[in-house]
C-alpha cells in the first residue's frame, strides 16, 4: 500500500475533521442517565452526542442507555458493548438477540492491539452442499427462510461471554442486569417497530407463540404501548447465574434444539414449516473464534476489520485499495461516485468468487488485500465508461493487469437486517460490533418460553452453486460459517483510534461503511456528516441502488450519461460511528433518520 509522502498529513485531516465536528455537534447533548434500565423515564433519542468518561452509539435510545449505565459504573468498552448489545436483544429482537450471531472488533488502549471474535452461526454438522436442494433443484427462498432449516447454531451467547472473559472487567450477570429489567418492565413501541412487526405478521402468524410475544392479544402492538418480554428477562437471568453455557448445554439448549428439529406451528399454518437437523452435539460443540483482524493502509490510516468468515473486511479493504491511486478530495461529485461504485462493483465482483468459511475453504485474504491485487483491478475502471456487471473476478494469487479469471457471477441476496453498534470509555478502549438474527425477523421461529426469536442465517448460503463451472465458496458444509458482509471496522491513526464504525443492512453493509469512510476521509466531511450523507450501494449488478436524495439529485443524470443505471430505494444502512476528537472527550454518531434515527450518548455531556 502506498502512503501518504507526509504521515503528518493524515493526522492533521482527522484533526480538521474532528474540530468541525466539534463545531457542529457540540451544542447538541444526548442524555447521560440509562433511561428506563433503571426504572427513569424514557431516554430522549439524539443522534449526536458529545462529553466525556466514554460514548455509545446504537439504533436505540434504551440500548446506548444501558451501555452507559455499565460506562458509569466503572465498565470498559467491551463491557458496554456486550450490555448494549443485550439491550437491543429487547427492544431490536427481529434484528439482533442470543438466537444468532455476530462479529466483535475491539481495540485495547494498552496494547494497541486490535482484536476480534467470530461469533458467526454454524451449520449442522450434518450439513452437505445439498442443505438446500430438493430432487437436483434449489429449494424456493421462502420456503426456507421461515424454517428450521435456515436456523444454525447462535454464536451471539457465546461471543459476549469470551469478550468478557478476555477483555472485560464485569461478569456476565452484571452486564446483562440491564436488559434483564428492560426486558421485564418494557419498553415503548415506536413506528419502526410496529412496522417491522407489521411486515412479519403472515410469517409470525405461523407460530403461536411469536404471535404471543410480539402480538399481545393476537393484533400488532400500538405505537406508544408498552411492549414487555418476561421470558427473556428470565432467559437473562439463567445465563447470569450459570453462563452462556445455559444456552448451549441444559433444558434452554434442549428447547432450541427441540424448536429448530420441529418448529412449533400452528394448526392454523398455512403451509408445512421444515424442521431442522440441529442436535445437541453441535451446540455443545460451538466455539467462538479468536482471530487476526483484516487489516488495510488507507491515506495513512490503518484499517482493521473482520476476517473471514466475513466479507466485510477483505471486500472494504479491496475497493480501498482500488481507489488509494487517485486523490478523490480534488474529484466533482460525479466522478467520486463514478469511481466509489465501480470500485465496488469490482471489489464484489472478487468477494463472491474467493471468499467463505477459512476453516473449509482455501481463502485468499492476504492476496485480496494486496495493493498489486488492487492494481490489477483498478487498470479496469475508466472515468468516462461504466463497467458492464456482472463483473468476472481477478485471481489475487496471480494478478495481471486488468485480467479476469473465472466467469462473472452475480452477488446473491442477503437479508437487510441485522444492526451494528459502536462503544468507547475513559481509557481509550474502542469496540465495533455488528450482530444479527439475518433478516427482520429472523426464522419467525421464537423459541417457547424464552423469549426470543432463532436466526435464518444459513440462509447467507449459496443455495446451489452460482455457476456451475465455477468453484463456490459458499456452498453450506459440516459445521460451515456462512459468508457474512457485516463490516464493524476500528481505524487507527499512528496506533491511536481515529474512528469506528459499522452499519446492518446484509450485503449494503460493506458499501456503507465503504462510502461512510471515503465521506470522511477524502471529502473531509465531519464523521456524523459522513454517516448522515446520502447513499448508493453497488454489488456487482446491472443497477446501483440509491437513495432518494441522490436519485433526485443533480448529479443522477449525469452518470446516467456515462452509463450508470439506478433503481431508487428508501434508506441505506443504519450506521453508528464513535470518534475520540483532539480535546479528551468523544464523539457518538448514530443515523438522523435512516431506521427511524438511532441513538448517540456520553457519560458526562459538554465541554468540561
Amino acid at each position: 500500500m502506498r502512503r501518504m509522502t507526509n504521515r503528518r498529513s493524515a493526522r492533521l485531516l482527522a484533526l480538521i475533521t474532528a474540530t468541525a465536528a466539534i463545531g457542529t455537534v457540540g451544542a447538541v447533548l444526548a442524555p447521560a442517565g440509562a433511561g428506563t434500565t433503571d426504572g427513569s423515564a424514557q431516554p430522549k433519542k439524539e443522534p449526536v452526542a458529545v462529553g466525556h468518561g466514554g460514548a455509545v452509539s446504537s439504533v436505540d435510545p434504551d440500548a446506548s442507555a444501558a451501555g452507559i449505565k455499565v460506562l458509569k459504573q466503572g465498565g470498559n468498552a467491551v463491557d458496554a458493548a456486550v450490555a448494549t448489545a443485550a439491550a437491543l436483544g429487547v427492544t431490536e429482537p427481529y434484528s439482533a438477540g442470543v438466537g444468532g450471531g455476530g462479529y466483535f472488533v475491539s481495540y485495547d488502549a494498552k496494547s494497541g492491539e486490535v482484536r476480534t471474535l467470530d461469533g458467526r452461526e454454524t451449520a449442522p454438522m450434518s450439513a452437505d452442499e445439498k442443505l438446500f436442494q430438493e430432487d437436483g433443484k434449489a429449494l424456493p427462498f421462502d420456503e426456507v427462510v421461515t424454517s428450521g432449516l435456515s436456523v444454525g447454531t447462535p454464536g451471539t451467547p457465546a461471543t459476549w461471554e469470551k469478550a468478557l472473559d478476555k477483555w472485560g472487567t464485569k461478569s456476565l450477570r452484571n452486564v446483562l442486569t440491564p436488559a434483564e429489567r428492560l426486558a421485564r418492565k418494557g419498553f415503548e413501541v415506536d413506528e419502526t417497530f410496529r412496522q417491522q412487526t407489521a411486515d412479519n405478521e403472515e410469517r409470525f402468524r405461523n407460530f403461536p407463540d411469536t404471535v404471543d410475544l410480539f402480538m399481545p392479544g393476537g393484533e400488532l402492538p400500538e405505537v406508544g404501548s408498552t411492549m414487555r418480554n418476561p421470558d427473556l428477562a428470565r432467559t437473562y437471568r439463567t445465563m447470569g447465574r450459570d453462563g452462556a453455557g445455559a444456552l448451549y448445554d441444559g433444558p434452554v439448549a434442549d428447547d432450541i434444539v427441540d424448536t429448530v428439529r420441529k418448529p412449533p406451528a400452528g394448526k392454523d399454518a398455512e403451509k408445512k414449516i421444515r424442521g431442522g437437523d440441529l442436535t445437541a452435539k453441535d451446540l455443545s460443540a460451538y466455539e467462538v473464534k479468536k482471530q487476526a483482524p483484516s487489516r488495510t493502509e488507507y491515506r495513512g490510516l490503518d484499517v482493521f476489520g473482520m476476517a473471514p468468515s466475513s466479507s466485510g473486511g477483505t471486500t472494504v479493504g479491496e475497493a480501498l485499495n482500488i481507489l488509494e491511486r487517485g486523490d478523490l478530495g480534488e474529484l466533482s461529485k460525479k466522478e467520486l461516485l463514478h469511481r466509489y461504485i465501480e470500485a465496488s462493483r469490482v471489489a464484489f465482483a472478487d468477494r463472491g468468487r474467493w471468499v467463505g468459511d477459512p476453516a473449509a475453504e482455501d481463502v485468499p485474504t492476504e492476496e485480496l488485500l494486496s495493493q498489486r491485487f488492487a492494481d490489477s483491478r483498478a487498470c479496469l475502471i475508466k472515468d468516462d465508461e461504466v463497467l458492464k456487471s456482472p463483473v468476472a473476478p481477478g485471481d489475487p494469487r496471480d494478478p495481471s493487469d486488468c485480467g479476469s479469471g473465472d466467469k462473472a457471477t452475480p452477488t446473491p441476496y442477503e437479508g437487510e437486517s441485522t444492526t451494528h453498534l459502536t462503544t468507547a470509555d475513559k481509557w481509550g478502549n474502542v469496540v465495533a460490533y455488528t450482530l444479527t438474527i439475518e433478516q427482520t425477523g429472523g426464522s419467525g421461529i421464537t423459541v417457547p418460553g424464552r423469549g426470543f426469536l432463532l436466526n435464518n442465517e444459513l440462509t447467507d448460503f449459496s443455495f446451489e452453486p452460482v455457476d456451475p463451472d465455477v468453484h463456490d465458496p459458499n456452498l453450506p458444509g459440516p459445521g460451515k460459517r456462512p459468508r457474512s458482509s457485516m463490516s464493524p471496522t476500528i481505524v487507527l491513526d499512528e496506533g491511536k483510534p481515529a474512528f469506528a464504525l459499522g452499519s446492518p443492512g446484509g450485503a449494503t453493509i460493506i458499501t456503507t461503511v465503504l462510502q461512510t469512510m471515503i465521506n470522511h476521509v477524502d471529502r473531509g466531511m465531519p464523521l456524523d456528516k459522513a454517516l448522515n450523507a446520502p447513499r448508493a450501494s453497488q454489488r456487482n449488478a446491472a443497477k446501483t441502488e440509491i437513495e432518494p436524495k441522490l436519485y433526485d439529485s443533480d448529479v443522477r443524470p449525469e452518470l446516467e450519461e456515462l452509463g450508470h443505471a439506478f433503481t431508487k430505494i428508501p434508506e441505506l444502512g443504519a450506521a453508528t460511528a464513535v470518534q475520540p476528537l483532539p480535546d479528551g472527550r468523544w464523539l457518538a454518531a448514530a443515523e438522523k433518520e435512516r431506521r427511524g434515527g438511532g441513538s448517540a450518548m456520553v457519560v458526562r455531556p459538554g465541554k468540561k
